[in-house]
């Protein structure tokens, strides 16, 4: 029997947790249902040119640059479509306004980055007003140059702060998180762990790691530990997508992590995430049928679990026992239709549609009713 240890920080997570979330019970009807418009809220390519919008998250609170409800969006190509090499997070409001946030200097990240900046999907907004982005960099957008990157932390202003590397980071990729004010748990997948030396086999070697933050006010986020939560998770290297893994993460209300597990066109969940000493091999919740490579993922309000296909430009929602209730299309363009186009993804605040990015044509785009 696996033990698992319960700190007096953690037991506070959860609690939280739970009075934040009062019924972990499915809602009845399908979230995804009543929405059938797809409309385009606003280019995410800044001025110097950076493409392929992969991370998404909703702004929780105004405060420096960010203003609350507003989307950050990270680039994780430059202009030379390299992937790897993007350095830029943009910021856009309901009405398709678009500002830059913040550009990435790697000879300034206060920290060790190996390889230095490439922009994941990993993204994350917390109601303190730090932004913490995940850096899995190439210098010539192939996985023969992939590094392991970093976790980069920065101000409401979009200044640098801090980095996180070493350790349990290695290709962090997607990314959630559960916040506190004072403290945050991080969760985020990786997926360069044997995936290049592998030269395009498939590695199960795809981790999720729980990162805990303190937050004291007026000082940067401090690391209190780094726990991998999850392992197994099928990875590998890929040409068009550099690497293929475990990719988007949510939490639900009774404390499971699930996770896009990409390669197997299944979602898996990881129990008791907030407070596991131990990593869960993939516990799978549903494959295939609609789920064609799942990559970003989100929670919806009823408890399900949204999901959206690299291979052809779907939406999925999966009820927590593993039933697939609904599916849209939102992007038939490319050969084949909605091809390698869909990455991250957010609910919209207040529940009336969902955020999602296209990196075929390099816009935020708003699923609706």
């Amino acid at each position: 029997m696996k033990r698992y240890t319960i700190t007096p920080c953690l037991a506070a997570l959860l609690v939280a947790l739970l009075v934040l979330t009062p019924s972990a019970a499915r809602a009845s009807g399908s979230f995804i249902g009543p929405f059938d418009t797809v409309r385009t809220v606003a280019s995410t390519v800044p001025t110097n040119g950076d493409v392929n919008p992969y991370g998404v998250a909703v702004v929780p609170r105004s405060n420096g640059n960010l203003v609350k409800d507003q989307v950050l969006i990270s680039n994780f190509n430059a202009k030379s479509n390299l992937q790897g090499t993007g350095t830029t997070i943009v910021e856009i409001s309901a009405s398709g306004a678009r500002r830059l946030f913040a550009t990435i200097n790697a000879a300034n990240l206060h920290g060790s980055c190996p390889g230095g900046v490439g922009l994941s999907t990993a993204l994350v907004v917390l109601r303190s007003g730090w932004v913490i982005v995940g850096s899995l960099p190439t210098t010539d957008g192939t996985s023969k140059t992939a590094k392991a990157g970093c976790l980069i932390v920065l101000d409401s202003w979009g200044h640098v702060a801090e980095s996180f590397a070493g350790g349990h980071i290695n290709g962090p990729w997607d990314m959630t998180a559960f916040d506190m004010d004072d403290e945050a748990a991080l969760f985020f997948t990786n997926v360069l762990n044997g995936t290049v030396a592998a030269g395009g086999q498939v590695v199960n070697g795809g981790t999720v790691v729980r990162m805990n933050l303190a937050i004291a006010d007026g000082q940067k986020p401090r690391l209190i530990s780094s726990t991998v939560i999850g392992s197994g998770f099928p990875e590998r290297t890929d040409p068009a997508a550099l690497v293929i893994g475990p990719t988007g993460l949510g939490l639900s209300g009774d404390g499971k992590l699930y996770v896009a597990d990409s390669l197997d066109n299944a979602t898996d969940a990881i129990p008791f995430a907030l407070f596991r000493t131990s990593a869960a091999g993939p516990d799978l919740v549903s494959k295939g049928i609609a789920l064609n490579d799942p990559l970003g993922l989100a929670m919806a309000p009823n408890g399900d679990i949204l999901t959206v296909n690299g291979n052809n430009g779907r939406i999925v929602e999966t009820t927590p026992s593993g039933v697939q209730v609904a599916m849209e299309l939102l992007d038939s363009t490319g050969s084949p239709p909605g091809a390698g186009t869909l990455f991250g993804l957010a609910v919209v605040p207040g529940g009336s549609g969902i955020y999602f990015v296209d990196d075929g044509t390099n816009t935020l785009n708003l699923l609706h009713d």
